[in-house]
C-alpha cells in the first residue's frame, strides 16, 4: 500500500485523515467511558434516594420514639428530595460532557466522509477495497467509523431521553433508573469499537 499511496497524493492525504479519526475515536472512547462510569455512580445514588423516600413515606414517625423530634419526617423528606434534585443536576452536567464527546466523534467522521467525496475521482473502487498486512481497506475503515458514530449518537439520545423522563415526585420511575440506565449499555458494541481500534493500530502507528 505504501507504493500505491506514494503515487496517489489523494490516497496519502486521506490515509492521514483516517489515522487522525481513529486516534480521536480512541481518545473519545476513553473519555466517554470515564464519564459514563461517573454517571452510573450518580444513577445508583438516585435510585437509593428514591428507595429511601418510599421507605420514609410508609413510616409514621409520630408513632415512633423519634416523635420527640419536631417535623422530623418532613425534614427528612425535604433533605432526600434535595438530594434527588442535586443528582439530577449533576447528571445533566454529565450529559453535556457526553454531548461534547458525541459531537467530536460525529465531526471527525463527517469530515472524513466529506473529504472522501472530495477525493472520489482519485479513490476508485480498487483503491478503496485494497487491503494489506498492516492496513485495512478504506471502505472497511469508513464503515467502522460510521458504525462507531452511529453507536455514540444513539447512546446519547437514549440516555438523554431516559433522564428527561425523570420526575422527582415519581418514585417508581426513579427507582427503576439504575436498571434502565444499565440496560442501555451495549457491551458487544463497545467491544466491537475496541476491536476496530486494534485492527487499525498498525495502520495508525505507521508513518
Amino acid at each position: 500500500m505504501l507504493d500505491v499511496s506514494m503515487s496517489n497524493p489523494a490516497l496519502l492525504s486521506f490515509q492521514q485523515v483516517l489515522k487522525k479519526c481513529f486516534q480521536s475515536l480512541e481518545s473519545n472512547q476513553n473519555e466517554w467511558n470515564s464519564i459514563l462510569a461517573e454517571c452510573t455512580s450518580l444513577v445508583t445514588s438516585l435510585g437509593n434516594s428514591a428507595e429511601q423516600l418510599r421507605a420514609l413515606s410508609t413510616v409514621e414517625i409520630s408513632n415512633t420514639p423519634l416523635s420527640t423530634f419536631p417535623d422530623l419526617q418532613e425534614r427528612l423528606q425535604f433533605k432526600l428530595i434535595q438530594a434527588v434534585d442535586l443528582v439530577l443536576g449533576k447528571l445533566n452536567e454529565k450529559m453535556s460532557a457526553l454531548k461534547l464527546v458525541r459531537d467530536s466523534i460525529s465531526k471527525q467522521v463527517w469530515s472524513a466522509f466529506q473529504l472522501y467525496e472530495q477525493y472520489s475521482d482519485s479513490l476508485d473502487l480498487a483503491t478503496c477495497t485494497q487491503r494489506s498486512a498492516t492496513a485495512p481497506s478504506i471502505s472497511d475503515m469508513l464503515e467502522w467509523l460510521q458504525d462507531a458514530e452511529r453507536y455514540y449518537r444513539q447512546q446519547f439520545l437514549r440516555r438523554k431521553s431516559l433522564l428527561q423522563s425523570m420526575r422527582p415526585n415519581d418514585l417508581s420511575l426513579l427507582e427503576s433508573v439504575p436498571k434502565r440506565w444499565e440496560a442501555l449499555y451495549s457491551t458487544s458494541k463497545d467491544e466491537s469499537i475496541s476491536e476496530t481500534l486494534f485492527k487499525v493500530s498498525f495502520f495508525v502507528e505507521s508513518q
